[in-house]
């Protein structure tokens, strides 16, 4: 059965997507920490990061430093942290996650429930920044 990344990949449910090529895509998270909580996922289903051949985890990485780089543009923060725990949905996803302290990037905490109108005007400034 298809991941629920999958069925945003295949555009079955939405999503808000802020970056996509045709061999990863970047959408944020709707349970994030905090506002900008982004996933970077390949579009190629793969259970587990380290199964991923090197240059697709490797161009991966690139794809997300470039998304990283436009959210930190985007959400005030001092670093955007980094993240791979990949017990939650079956599919490789790397979390991007605005960090100004080390709390910011406890997975234990209560995620945010941002509204519908934050979650689009996020993704679309930092698709914005993107293009810049």
């Amino acid at each position: 059965m298809a991941s629920i990344f999958t069925k945003i990949i295949n555009r079955e449910i939405p999503g808000h997507i802020v970056a996509e090529d045709d061999r990863f895509i970047a959408f944020l998270d709707v349970m994030p920490l905090v506002e900008g909580h982004t996933l970077i996922v390949p579009k190629k289903e793969v259970d587990y990061i380290f199964d991923l051949d090197d240059a697709t985890l490797a161009d991966m990485m690139v794809f997300a430093k470039r998304v990283a780089v436009a959210v930190k543009k985007v959400i005030p923060c001092k670093r955007i942290g980094v993240a791979v725990i990949g017990l939650e949905v079956p599919h490789t996803h790397v979390h991007l996650v605005p960090m100004n302290s080390m709390g910011d990037i406890n997975f234990t905490k209560p995620k945010l429930s941002l509204s519908a109108e934050v979650m689009k005007s996020t993704a679309a400034k930092i698709k914005d920044a993107l293009d810049k």
